[in-house]
């Protein structure tokens, strides 16, 4: 791969025109490009948490989640990655690195994924999560 700058502008172009050459031009200029967008504008996830009393806070800098567990859970604040809790089901999070926010917003979800019977749980915005049907709707009436 073969880099210049003119003019403030960052080129890439692949050294030889073989499949390897093509696929690693593409990579390259899509990682400079997310850095350049995640230094300019930032990233964000947005998780929202569904269910009859769970619900999150700011416990300082840390995020504490109440999901159904005894205790709450507390997830410590990376370095590099900010949180914000407009209202208690609603969890952002915001850093520069579009691959580490993904993933502390995975952690996140990880804590109490959303079942498939009710749905309750944390999700991202805008996640369809498939719901089954339950073991009486399924069996239909009568019990034979």
């Amino acid at each position: 791969i073969r880099v210049r700058v003119d003019n403030n502008v960052l080129f890439l172009a692949p050294v030889s025109d073989n499949r390897q050459q093509g696929a690693k031009h593409g990579l390259y200029r899509n990682l400079l490009a997310n850095m350049v967008t995640g230094v300019s504008d930032g990233f964000t996830k947005t998780l929202k948490i569904i269910g009859v009393g769970y619900r999150a806070g700011k416990k300082g800098e840390d995020l504490e989640i109440l999901v159904g567990y005894s205790n709450p859970v507390t997830f410590k604040k990376p370095d590099d990655i900010s949180f914000d809790v407009p209202d208690n089901t609603t969890i952002i999070v915001k850093g520069i690195d579009k691959q580490r926010v993904g993933q502390i917003a995975a952690k996140i979800r990880e804590i109490r994924k959303p079942e498939p019977y009710k749905g309750k749980g944390i999700r991202y915005l805008n996640e369809a999560v498939r719901k089954k049907v339950g073991k009486a709707a399924a069996a239909g009436k009568g019990g034979k």
